[in-house]
C-alpha cells in the first residue's frame, strides 16, 4: 500500500487547527497515533514492504508521529485556556460596562486644523521624524553658523548620515523639512499640510517640552502673493477661532521666507486672556533658496508657508497654562475633552 507523505502531514495539520474543544483534539490524537491509528497502520505495513519502502514508509511514519505529537501539544493548551475562561465566566451576574475613551485633545486639535485646511483645498502628507542636516537645515536656507544647527539646540543621533560625509542623522527640529520633501516629489500647483511630532532640547517648563506637535502648510504655483497668504490664514483662523477674531501680522524673520510675519490674534474664545494679543503662528514667502534647493526653475514659481504649534493653540483656546497636562496622562483632566 502507497502513503502520501505530504499529505497526510497536511492533514495532521489541518485537523488539528479545526480542534475547537479539547475532545475534538483528543479524536485527533487517537485517529493519527491511537493502537488503531494510521501511524500503526503504517508501521504495520512495513512487515511487507520492500527494502526501499521500508526505509520510506519507515521514516515518514516517524515523521508524522514527531509532528502530530509537537501540535497536539502546542494546540492543547491553548484550549485548556478557553475551557477555564469559560468556567471562569458566571453569565448570572451583572455584566461590567466599559467606559468609551476618546481621542487626546491633541490628537483632536490637530484633526480640526487638518480638517479646516482640507475644506480648503490643502492635502495631508507626513515627513520622517528623523532627518538629514539637508534637509532640516540647508535646504531651508539656514546657514552652517547658525546657531539652531548647535547641539544645544538640535537632537542629533550617534547614526551617520549615508548621504553627507562626516554628518549624523537628528531628529527634527520643525516640521519645515517637509516643505523640501514635497516638493522634490511634485511639481506646482500644490498645496500640502504636514503635521507631525517635532524635537527641541529645551528645559521643561510651563511652555516647553522636549516634544512637541507642529503643522506645517505650503502652498505652490505661479503669481501666489502675500495677499493670497493673508487671505489664507484669515479664513483659517475666522473658520478656527469664530468670526469675531481679530488678526495682525508682524514682520519677522525666517531663513525660508522672504518676507516673513508672525501672526497674533485677538478672541473672546480665549479663557482668561480675552482682549490680549496672543502669538499664535509664523508665516511667509517661500525662500527663492528652498526652491533652487527643491529643484524647481528660478523665478517660474511662488509660495506660501506657515507653520503652527498645535500645543500652543490647545493651551491657548482651552485655557490650559502648563504644556505638560498633556503628558501627564491625568484622567481628570483628558476626561473633559
Amino acid at each position: 500500500m502507497s502513503w502520501d507523505i505530504e499529505k497526510i502531514k497536511n492533514d495532521v495539520a489541518a485537523d488539528v487547527n479545526a480542534a475547537e474543544v479539547l475532545d475534538a483534539l483528543e479524536a485527533v490524537r487517537v485517529k493519527y497515533l491511537g493502537k488503531k491509528g494510521l501511524v500503526q497502520e503504517m508501521y504495520a505495513g512495513l512487515a511487507t514492504a520492500s527494502p526501499e519502502e521500508k526505509k520510506t514508509l519507515g521514516k515518514g511514519a516517524n515523521d508524522i508521529k514527531v509532528l502530530a505529537d509537537a501540535l497536539i501539544a502546542q494546540r492543547k493548551p491553548l484550549l485548556a485556556a478557553t475551557v477555564k475562561r469559560a468556567q471562569a465566566l458566571d453569565v448570572t451576574m451583572p455584566g461590567v460596562a466599559r467606559e468609551p475613551g476618546t481621542q487626546h485633545l491633541i490628537t483632536q486639535t490637530i484633526e480640526e486644523i487638518c480638517d479646516v485646511f482640507e475644506r480648503l483645498g490643502f492635502v495631508i502628507q507626513r515627513g520622517p521624524e528623523v532627518e538629514t542636516e539637508f534637509y532640516n537645515f540647508t535646504a531651508l536656507n539656514i546657514p552652517l553658523d547658525h546657531p539652531s544647527r548647535d547641539s544645544f539646540d538640535t537632537f542629533y543621533l550617534d547614526e551617520k548620515d549615508p548621504t553627507a560625509a562626516g554628518r549624523y542623522l537628528l531628529l527634527r527640529s520643525h516640521t519645515s523639512p517637509g516643505q523640501v520633501r514635497v516638493m522634490q516629489k511634485h511639481k506646482p500647483p500644490l498645496a500640502v499640510i504636514i503635521p507631525g511630532k517635532v524635537y527641541r532640547p529645551d528645559a521643561v517648563d510651563a511652555s516647553h517640552a522636549f516634544m512637541f506637535h507642529q503643522i506645517e502648510g505650503l502652498l505652490v504655483d505661479k503669481h501666489v502673493t502675500f495677499a493670497d497668504l493673508k487671505g489664507l490664514l484669515t479664513a483659517f483662523c475666522k473658520k478656527f477661532f469664530g468670526d469675531d477674531v481679530k488678526m495682525r501680522f508682524r514682520p519677522h524673520f525666517f531663513p525660508f521666507t522672504e518676507p516673513s510675519a508672525e501672526v497674533d490674534i485677538q478672541s473672546n474664545i480665549f479663557k482668561g486672556r480675552a482682549g490680549k494679543w496672543l502669538e499664535i503662528l509664523g508665516c511667509g514667502m517661500v525662500h527663492p533658496a528652498v526652491f533652487a534647493h527643491a529643484g524647481y526653475p528660478p523665478g517660474e514659481y511662488s509660495g506660501l508657508a506657515f507653520g503652527l504649534g498645535v500645543e500652543r493653540i490647545a493651551m491657548l483656546r482651552h485655557g490650559i497654562g502648563d504644556i505638560r497636562t498633556f503628558t501627564e496622562n491625568d484622567l481628570r483632566v483628558l476626561k473633559q475633552f
